[in-house]
């Protein structure tokens, strides 16, 4: 890729006592690009992500945010970056408003006009000047999401940033990011266990596993065409398509096989000639839960929240 990443990890490792967190960690992030962050419970994601945000202190490497490393210019760099873990800390007696004015407080150069322009982003003009006391979840998440924009981060990071939000909430807060991701070219780093949501709202994956980068992909899908067969006998059909050099995988009632679309036809007539009873052939798509148990070898995550 040409482009220029915002953000790198580089050679990042953190040790805690005799056990390695995180090992080596190499990871380049783009302007304009939702990466989602996996891994099995326990894999360094947490650790990561406080490393990335100053938290906790790499034992070796570094985080470059536009060129500026964390370790020698940690404030500047932290400059250019928002963070939403969970649920966002407001004030709930204060208003919206007043909520957002007190952290533009804490940064140089956030005008007022700036501040009305990120309300309206994020849909909140009708209810700015309420209590939070009084916001649903999901009013309480856009507010944060309007806090953590409100300094124009470059770099925006997001840890189970849709927990607790009902289906349509999950959906509105994801558009929101896909629309600030593409209008503002805010390159997004988002950890979450909801599988469903990350293929949707993603454009690549990082999967990490034991402290170590197993992957970067793009997302949602696999890229590589692949084929549902059901026939009998389905372990002559196994043979016939590895000897064309395919990989195969076994099912429970059939066989996935990688195949091109113009293979099909072909494929078909042969099992005819051999006598083979044919009874399901069908393009598969795999999904992201798909892949990210295979690279991880089905390690234990919470709810998918598959739909």
């Amino acid at each position: 890729m040409d482009i220029k990443p915002v953000v790198e990890l580089r050679k990042l490792s953190k040790v805690i006592g005799s056990k390695k967190i995180i090992d080596n960690l190499n990871l380049s992030l783009y302007p304009g690009q939702i990466t989602g962050f996996l891994g099995p419970n326990g894999a360094g994601k947490t650790t990561t992500i406080r490393m990335m945000v100053g938290l906790m202190k790499p034992t070796s490497g570094d985080v470059l945010v536009e060129g500026v490393t964390l370790r020698e210019n940690f404030e500047e760099a932290l400059s250019k970056v928002g963070v939403i873990v969970e649920n966002p800390e407001l004030y709930p007696y204060m208003t919206g408003y007043k909520n957002l004015v007190h952290f533009a407080r804490m940064h140089k150069g956030i005008t007022k006009e700036r501040i009305a322009a990120i309300v309206e982003q994020v849909g909140m003009q009708n209810r700015i000047h309420e209590k939070v006391s009084s916001y649903s979840l999901g009013m309480r998440q856009r507010l944060g999401l309007a806090q953590a924009l409100l300094h124009q981060p470059k770099f925006l990071i997001l840890d189970e940033p849709t927990n607790g939000l009902d289906p349509a909430g999950i959906r509105e807060f994801r558009l929101y990011l896909r629309k600030i991701a593409e209008e503002e070219n805010v390159s997004i780093f988002v950890s979450s266990h909801m599988l469903s949501e990350i293929e949707l709202m993603c454009d690549r994956i990082a999967v990490i596993q034991n402290g170590k980068l197993l992957n970067v992909e793009e997302t949602a899908r696999s890229t590589k065409p692949h084929y549902y067969i059901e026939a009998h006998p389905i372990q002559k059909v196994e043979q016939m398509i590895r000897a064309e050099g395919k990989s195969v995988e076994s099912l429970e009632e059939g066989i996935l096989a990688q195949l091109e679309k113009e293979e099909v036809p072909m494929l078909i007539q042969k099992l005819v000639e051999e006598d083979i009873q044919l009874y399901t052939v069908q393009p598969h798509l795999k999904t992201l839960e798909d892949q990210f148990l295979e690279l991880t070898g089905g390690g234990q995550i919470a709810e998918s929240h598959k739909k």
